[in-house]
């Protein structure tokens, strides 16, 4: 992974001793909170509904052993013990002082970390595949162009102060596995028919208030230019997009009110100035960050290990594990293992600091000391030995990290909600212990079959429930929170979004909504078919749709 070079630590040096100032002048009086908002902001700070919340950066969701020891001491010393990994593979911590977050900050530098530009109007972390460089369908790992994009969106002083918030995620497989459709700028792997290397350039997507699949502006464009051509993209934005309503100044607003042939038209008129300029990556500094992503020193090892084999014959629960955990690699002999934040009655995504320490024990121990970090919330060995997997396994088991339910029901995305976040118009981490609970039975989880179940407690989407298979919104009706449903949405290459079922349920109803909508999947599925192609055959439409209501609500049909 990426290590600091002298610039690196000085810049992030300079700015802990930066924020340390201006915490003091802000208690000092000499800063007013208006003044001091923007300046929190760019350093990862929230004033949430109990406490400030600390966003610290995961670039790429990739972290070290060491780092993540860090984190578990942060969060052993400064919070109560635990953080919670984000979608966009932050980890926040939700206890800390604000007078002790320059202390924080600067025991992160001490581990090549930071909270630079994790909150604020400016380019947040950069976001790709969790099994980037051992994907099988991998067209390129898409690493090193992350490590760029970070490197030359980090301070741009041209973006410091955009309309809003700009997401952007890469994908370096045939399967989109980072969610790029619905991101302001989501950027494919590809080869033309020459086989030269380049990027699929997809614009103007987003969740949120106004949820909008992006759109392409340029079915390739040549690797070396990404730089150049993203900053084209921003300029256009920056100069067009809205300051006057918060609601309406993400790009993807600006994409729909130009259209995206006259949005493409801007951007390479843009382009003209800025193509072949001094952002253009060169051959040498590709290849100079490309060498921190070379691959581990691998053994040579049979494809098929047979002690692998057999003990999943012989322990029903350790294949279950690996049936669902274990995903195959590109290199013989090797596997990679997600560990699962979704134990039932924790809520997704939460990781103690004890666990963290374990974590980082067993990437020292199995997996060349490194850590992914996914936007479903979960953590990601990469490299493990077949020969291994069942120590890991029976390790992972003892720090409650081995659920094997990934992809299942109950390995829901949910956000913090109204238990923490003060824009949250209601709880989430309720609604998922709720509903775990009612699908604690393995065996029902696997007939069930791969669901995924989206959780967020306000129109801001941070738990993705628009592309959930079924997707839970908090809504606030007359300061009561309430539940509304969406069904078919779907991430991956032909992603989509959910359609809203009807109205909303009160919270205690929630759980049992979502068991009746598993029956009735259930009950009319093919064994090949995903939740959204089932609506579509059985041509369900949410809002009107009299048989399908009935259903829902336990009664007999029509």
């Amino acid at each position: 992974m990426y290590r600091y070079d002298n610039y690196d630590h000085a810049l992030v040096q300079e700015r802990v001793a930066q924020f340390r100032d201006q915490v003091r002048r802000w208690k000092a009086g000499e800063l007013s909170d208006e003044e001091f908002r923007p300046l929190r902001l760019q350093n990862g700070l929230y004033i949430q509904r109990h406490a400030p919340m600390f966003r610290v950066a995961v670039p790429y969701g990739m972290l070290s052993s060491a780092q993540l020891r860090r984190l578990a001491k942060i969060a052993r010393d400064y919070d109560k013990g635990y953080g919670h990994f984000t979608t966009r593979h932050n980890l926040q911590f939700n206890w800390i002082p604000l007078e002790r977050v320059p202390d924080a900050l600067a025991e992160l530098a001490e581990v090549e970390m930071h909270a630079i530009q994790t909150s604020g109007n400016c380019i947040r972390n950069v976001t790709t595949d969790q099994f980037a460089g051992v994907a099988a369908d991998e067209i390129l790992d898409p690493r090193p162009l992350c490590e760029l994009l970070r490197q030359w969106s980090t301070f741009h002083p041209e973006f410091a102060f955009l309309p809003r918030k700009f997401k952007i995620a890469v994908n370096g497989a045939l399967e989109d596995r980072a969610l790029t459709w619905f991101h302001d700028i989501g950027l494919h792997i590809r080869k033309n028919e020459a086989g030269e290397v380049g990027f699929r350039v997809i614009v103007g997507g987003g969740l949120g208030r106004t949820p909008i699949r992006g759109q392409v502006v340029r079915e390739f464009l040549p690797w070396q230019d990404i730089l150049t051509y993203n900053e084209a993209i921003l300029r256009v934005y920056n100069r067009y997009g809205r300051r006057d309503n918060a609601y309406k100044a993400r790009i993807k607003i600006l994409v729909q009110a130009l259209g995206v042939e006259k949005f493409a038209e801007q951007v390479e008129a843009e382009w003209i100035h800025l193509k072949g300029g001094p952002a253009t990556i060169t051959q040498a500094e590709y290849e100079r960050v490309a060498a921190f992503f070379n691959p581990p020193a691998y053994a040579q090892l049979p494809a098929i290990d047979d002690g692998f084999v057999q003990a999943q014959a012989e322990q029903p629960a350790f294949a279950r594990w690996v049936e669902r955990n274990v995903r195959p690699h590109r290199v013989p002999g090797y596997a990679a293992v997600t560990l699962s934040l979704k134990k039932p009655g924790t809520a997704p995504g939460d990781v103690s600091d004890v666990q963290m320490d374990r974590v980082a024990d067993l990437a020292d121990r199995y997996s060349f000391g490194e850590v992914r970090v996914t936007h479903e919330q979960n953590l990601v060995l990469a490299d493990v030995r077949q020969d291994e997997l069942q120590a890991l396994w029976q390790d992972a088991k003892a720090a409650a990290l081995a659920t094997p339910n990934i992809g299942l029901i109950t390995d829901m995305i949910c956000c913090p909600g109204g238990d923490f976040c003060d824009l949250a118009n209601a709880k989430s981490i309720p609604i998922a212990n709720a509903i775990q609970a009612k699908f604690e039975d393995l065996d029902y989880l696997y007939d069930i079959g791969d669901i995924e179940l989206n959780i967020s407690g306000c129109m801001n989407s941070c738990g993705h429930h628009h592309v959930g298979h079924i997707g839970v919104l908090g809504v606030d009706k007359g300061n009561e929170e309430w539940y509304q449903i969406t069904l078919g949405g779907r991430q991956g290459n032909n992603a989509h979004l959910g359609k809203v079922i009807g109205p909303s349920f009160p919270a205690d109803e929630v759980a049992g909504v979502v068991e009746k909508l598993i029956r009735v999947y259930l009950d009319n599925r093919h064994e090949d078919e995903l939740f959204i192609d089932t609506l579509d055959r059985l041509g369900v439409e949410p809002f009107k749709d009299k048989v399908y209501g009935d259903r829902l609500k336990g009664k007999k049909a029509a």
